[in-house]
Order: C-alpha cells, then sequence, then structure tokens
C-alpha cells in the first residue's frame, strides 16, 4: 500500500525555485526603480543637472 504524503505547507519552496523568484523579485525591482528614475527626468529634466554647469567659466589669462 501507498503511504500517504505529508502535508506540504506553502512556506515549503524547491531551492531552485527560490532563487529564481528571488532573481525574479530583484529583477522587478530594478525596473521599477529604473521607471520611476525616468519618470523624473521626463518631468524635470534639468532637476538632476548641478548648476555649475550652467554658469560659464572664468578663464584666466
Amino acid at each position: 500500500m501507498d503511504q500517504p504524503m505529508p502535508p506540504v505547507s506553502w512556506l515549503e519552496i524547491d531551492v531552485d525555485l527560490g532563487f529564481a523568484l528571488f532573481f525574479l523579485f530583484l529583477l522587478c525591482l530594478f525596473l521599477f526603480v529604473t521607471v520611476v528614475r525616468c519618470a523624473q527626468t521626463v518631468v524635470d529634466p534639468y532637476g538632476a543637472i548641478s548648476t555649475s554647469t550652467y554658469q560659464e567659466e572664468q578663464i584666466n589669462n
């Protein structure tokens, strides 16, 4: 007779599946951060540039 399988908890995840889900989470996090940064650049394109870039440099002879 077959032995009944013990109930599997939903917390028990295969190691390979765990790594895949972890890297998928990191990829989604990176994508979210990139989208937010791009949206900030589109809304205010000159906000990230320092004001010293706008100013002319003094040339001393």
